[in-house]
This record gives structure tokens, C-alpha cells and sequence, in this order.
């Protein structure tokens, strides 16, 4: 079986689950670095453990990339990438109070459909 068969297997339902999985804990690298700028006086406690969740984090979603990237197609793991930017949406309005726009939506929903298209076309 050739590399490129052995990926394609990797990317039924369950697999895209784990890859977004995956993305998850990347997108909290960025709640960290904003909780630790968030009223927080530069080198205060609260900014050094935001900082060092925020490296912490990014170490283990390096480790799951790299991961990630023997399973899947390399295309289809970028393009799932893209869902990083809803989920920053979506910790933005539940951990920060940011508002969501009508914008906001149109942009999210297409980055859903593209990365579903995406998607299907792997399978």
C-alpha cells in the first residue's frame, strides 16, 4: 500500500474529529496569550502561567501535528487549519464576551463549507 493510500484511509469522520481535536488545542494557544496581556502587569504571576500554558500548549500541538500530518494528505490538513479561525470565534464570544457580527457569520460559514468540501473530496 503506497503512502498516499494509507493517508487517504485516515480521513473517514473519526479522523477528521481527531484532526479538529488537534486544532482545538492550537486555538487555545491563543486564549493563553490573550489571558496573559488581559490586565495583567508584564512578568506578574498571572502572566508568566498564561505564557508558559501558552508554550505548553503549543509543544503538545506540535507533537499532534506532526501526528496528523502521517495521516492525512497534506492539503486536507491545511485546509482543516482554517477551522482555527472559527474556533477563535467561538472562544472569543465564551471566554472574552467579544460579540459575534453578521460578518463574523458569513465568514465562518464559509470557511465550514470549504473545509467540508475539502473533506468530502478526500474521502
Amino acid at each position: 500500500m503506497s503512502t498516499s493510500t494509507a493517508r487517504q484511509q485516515g480521513t473517514g469522520f473519526k479522523a477528521v474529529l481527531v484532526l479538529q481535536a488537534i486544532i482545538v488545542v492550537y486555538t487555545f494557544s491563543g486564549v493563553f496569550g490573550k489571558l496573559a496581556t488581559d490586565g495583567h502587569a508584564f512578568m506578574s504571576g498571572p502572566f508568566i502561567l498564561y505564557v508558559f500554558l501558552d508554550i505548553a500548549v503549543l509543544g503538545v500541538y506540535a507533537l499532534l501535528w506532526q501526528q496528523a500530518l502521517k495521516r492525512f494528505e497534506l492539503h486536507v490538513a491545511y485546509a482543516n487549519r482554517a477551522m482555527a479561525t472559527v474556533w477563535g470565534l467561538i472562544w472569543a464570544y465564551l471566554v472574552f464576551g467579544e460579540a459575534i457580527t453578521v460578518m463574523n457569520i458569513v465568514g465562518t460559514a464559509l470557511i465550514l463549507a470549504g473545509t467540508a468540501l475539502v473533506n468530502s473530496d478526500a474521502e
